[in-house]
């Protein structure tokens, strides 16, 4: 399951239109906020201020109520509000509409434009965010392929055991539970005594000998998602190399959502991802002044011949202006009008199509904090 592909993305970078309209806003995932429709009247709010900007600079009602239908139309979807996650962006023009539930914590933004504005997305697709998910109980085995923004479930069926039972030979859950006083009341199971932590053990071997056929040369994590108890008795079984050391704490049932399960993979995964980042930041610092560049006039340029490794990117800010691919020729201007472009938005786009990285810094923590754009450029441009 794709949460947004790089796909999409690409073709989003593509569109243009005489008016393309960007939405982001922040979104609960439940509890009373959502029952009162706290979500759609964000949304509605945020198209409100589009619609007035759109009526000021003098665009058609025909246009704008063109837009506006696919918004409204989205705003009264009960059902759709009734499974959101984070966050949720929206991309709208005359005869296109697309929207992305994520768990992103977005900023309320919006951005008025000839096209769409992807910044906030772009961390998406940078750094090696790809990982594994295993998530194993007595009675149910399931393996995915993730990054940070997707899940995909891979058929294990023919490589390991789908459940405890097709190791040990017998009605394990039968034997078990008809030992009176010493059940855990929550899930159904005894305590890890000796004999069941053997069992475990035989069982859990089968499955890491069945997904070491799948990910026998891979160096990314794999994160197990089991009960606490469970984690060390896999942790035994185990021969993978990159194993994280801290599993999805839980009960995994057939009623867990998957992006819930992804959402929490992710999360308990945040430190590795920000080492990362932190990473590259540290080779900013360390490279020779001709390696990396903070002139926002030298970096653009430097990105369409290919020579960008990795951008880093001031939140919350943006830089305006334009930009003649024919002369290699950037124009940085004060402000955003209908004859230029965000220049931020122009230089990520491009920088995750050619497969670099981009992220979005905290001004105090910019590698070189007086520039809004820095760039690591290639070893072997």
């Amino acid at each position: 399951m794709s949460l947004i592909s790089k796909e999409d993305f690409t073709s989003l970078s593509l569109f243009n239109s005489d008016v393309c309209v960007s939405v982001f806003i922040p979104t609960q995932r439940a509890g009373k906020d959502v029952l009162e429709g706290k979500n759609q009247r964000h949304l509605k709010s945020q198209w409100k201020e589009v619609k007035t900007k759109l009526e000021k600079t003098g665009h058609s009602k025909d246009k704008i109520e063109k837009i506006g239908v696919h918004f409204q139309k989205l705003i009264d979807d009960n059902n759709f509000w009734r499974h959101q996650s984070d966050g949720l962006a929206v991309f709208a023009a005359e005869n296109a509409f697309e929207y992305y539930t994520l768990p992103v914590n977005f900023e309320a933004y919006h951005y008025i434009g000839k096209e769409f504005y992807l910044k906030p997305l772009v961390p998406m697709f940078s750094g090696k965010g790809k990982f594994f998910i295993l998530e194993i109980q007595p009675k149910k085995v399931s393996f995915y392929e993730a990054t940070n923004y997707s899940i995909t479930q891979i058929d294990i069926e023919d490589l390991a055991p789908e459940k405890l039972q097709d190791r040990v030979g017998y009605d394990f859950e039968e034997k078990h539970l008809n030992h009176k006083g010493s059940i855990n009341t929550q899930h159904g199971y005894a305590p890890a005594t000796r004999e069941r932590k053997d069992e475990f053990l035989r069982f859990f071997r089968a499955v890491d000998q069945g997904i070491d056929k799948i990910i026998h040369h891979e160096t990314v994590p794999l994160v197990v998602s089991c009960e606490d108890y469970l984690f060390p008795i896999y942790q035994e079984a185990n021969t993978y190399d990159h194993l994280y050391d801290k599993c999805v704490p839980g009960n995994p049932n057939d009623n867990q959502h998957i992006l819930e399960l992804h959402a929490k993979a992710v999360e308990q995964l945040q430190p590795h991802f920000d080492k990362q980042k932190e990473e590259k930041m540290k080779e900013f610092n360390e490279q020779p002044p001709e390696m990396t560049s903070t002139k926002i006039t030298d970096i653009i340029p430097s990105i369409y011949e290919g020579k960008v490794d990795t951008l880093f990117l001031e939140n919350r800010e943006d830089i305006f202006g334009t930009f003649n691919e024919e002369k290699m020729s950037v124009e940085v201007q004060d402000g955003q009008t209908g004859d230029n472009i965000s220049l931020m938005n122009l230089a990520a786009k491009k920088v995750i199509e050619q497969g670099g990285s981009v992220f979005l810094i905290e001004s105090a923590f910019m590698p070189e904090k007086e520039s809004k754009m820095n760039a690591l450029l290639r070893f072997n441009y």
